[in-house]
């Protein structure tokens, strides 16, 4: 039988603070809630470097309606019993099961004490793993057409305080990346990563500067905004601390994991 959903959607689309209220409800089904830390989760794990917060208007509608589907169908699922199927139930045992030795493994990590000391020895003695390479971050604009890339570059060019704010408007409204989603906007790269074309052109920007010719590549067309850049060098030790202490406590966890097995394998009934 046919089940009737009866269905109460609030979007909240007016501007300012109110898209970026903490778990702000979005939609209700059905009576239960959708929030947008459970859209921006969606968001985060379906398009690659966007947030629920960098998307325009029609693009947040688009994810809470997404939202809105998955809930229904969720609804749908329970209302057939999946959760009685034996395979279901075979499966949600092995992922309990491997979420609990998650949780297991991360409280003993914890328990592993690094002190300062340890971890600046570490960074000292071991330097060239800190060293990097000079890289910068950039927002681009990609088109089609030199056409289209000349006249974005002289649209910008009437922009001066607020040329990246203009930048990432136009990059949204008018790129056909994949980043045109979050304004354009790429990760930190080193000169290598990116194809020649596009990299020494980032490299030689001033910072909160755009490139004045399009840059093509195989790609398309490219209008570059510089937004910062990093010398080589080595990271300073209160940035990579986290990871060193990480990294030391595993090496101190072996021998305690390798021993507490030795232990447990002594007094189990092992066939």
């Amino acid at each position: 039988m046919k089940v009737v959903f009866k269905i109460c959607i609030i979007f909240y689309t007016l501007i300012g603070a109110s898209l970026f209220a903490s778990d702000k409800v979005v939609a209700t089904v059905n009576g239960s809630k959708i929030t947008e830390s459970e859209v921006n989760e969606y968001v985060i794990s379906s398009l690659n470097g966007a947030t629920f917060y960098s998307l325009n208007q029609s693009e947040k509608k688009v994810a809470i309606n997404k939202m809105i589907t998955r809930k229904l169908f969720l609804e749908e699922a329970k209302q057939i019993n999946i959760s009685d199927n034996p395979q279901f139930i075979l499966d949600l045992k092995k992922k309990t099961e491997n979420l609990m030795l998650d949780y297991w493994m991360k409280q003993k990590v914890e328990e592993i004490i690094v002190d300062d000391r340890e971890a600046k020895i570490y960074y000292r003695d071991n330097q060239d793993q800190f060293n990097h390479p000079a890289s910068v971050k950039v927002r681009h604009i990609l088109l089609g057409t030199e056409i289209e890339a000349k006249k974005i570059i002289q649209e910008l060019n009437n922009y001066f305080s607020d040329l990246k704010e203009k930048f990432i408007s136009l990059a949204k409204e008018k790129s056909t990346g994949p980043s045109s989603v979050n304004g354009g906007e790429l990760d930190w790269f080193i000169q290598e990563q990116m194809v020649p074309e596009f990299s020494e052109v980032a490299f030689r920007l001033k910072k909160g500067t755009i490139t004045q010719t399009p840059v093509q590549t195989q790609f398309g067309y490219h209008v570059i905004y510089l937004e910062d850049r990093k010398d080589a060098g080595a990271n300073p030790f209160e940035e990579v601390k986290a990871g060193i202490v990480k990294k030391l406590r595993f090496s101190k966890l072996k021998p305690k994991l390798d021993k507490l097995s030795k232990k447990l394998r002594e007094t189990a009934k092992i066939q």
